[in-house]
């Protein structure tokens, strides 16, 4: 007997690890569980792994999003951001439902496509985790082959960029390489909890406006 969606309980900020599932037994959890759900999956060769955030974990998501998404939006960049999509590849046995990710140099690629498979189609080219209560593997990404993977812990960011297949620590993201996001994205985070969202972006990209002039960065046309 197969183990169901309704079956699995795990209440925020916990998560389960389930061993022996076969790639089949986990679409098949997926469709069940369908899209609208506050759990998110993670798979490997055989390894499920069901977490549920807390409120402060969606919180921080929020913020680094917008964090992204303000960089993005000064430095002319296209991009198309895609939450936590289920990103899988069967060849691999692998998939992963990021709290954030962006397509940034291949946003043409999948310009407008309803579906991603990532047997055809390439990865975002960051992912964004945020790790409260646990520590996200590199294996759930490596495989997929994304670039860039962000982990924030509440108090600090790790910026990882794969290299040959495995992850390695950098102080500089290859995205961003312009700016300090190191110190920047902890900073805006904290500032964010003390005076409110909006306040915090308007004044994030009125510094990302200033420091692009002052430092006479090419903007993209």
């Amino acid at each position: 007997m197969q183990l169901q969606f309704s079956q699995i309980n795990v209440p925020p900020g916990h998560q389960v690890i389930l061993r022996d599932i076969d790639w089949q037994h986990f679409e098949s959890l997926l469709e069940e569980a369908g899209e609208h759900r506050a759990t998110r999956y993670a798979y490997y060769i055989g390894n499920l792994e069901i977490m549920s955030p807390l409120a402060a974990h969606e919180d921080y998501k929020s913020i680094i999003r917008n964090i992204i998404e303000i960089l993005l939006e000064e430095l002319n960049l296209e991009f198309r951001a895609l939450g936590s999509t289920t990103l899988k590849n069967d060849r691999v046995l692998q998939a992963v439902e990021p709290d954030e990710c962006f397509y940034i140099q291949y946003e043409s690629e999948i310009r407008g496509k309803k579906r991603l498979d990532l047997n055809t189609d390439p990865p975002p080219d960051l992912a964004v985790e945020i790790d409260l209560t646990s520590r996200t593997p590199f294996s759930n990404y490596s495989g997929l082959g994304i670039a860039e993977l962000w982990r924030f812990d509440g108090q600090t960011l790790d910026i990882m960029l794969l290299e040959q297949g495995v992850y390695h620590h950098s102080n500089i993201s290859r995205l961003f390489p312009q700016f300090d996001l190191k110190y920047l994205v902890p900073s805006i985070v904290h500032q964010s909890m003390l005076d409110g969202r909006n306040k915090t972006m308007k004044a994030f990209r009125q510094y990302v406006e200033n420091f692009i002039i002052a430092n006479e960065i090419n903007i993209k046309q």
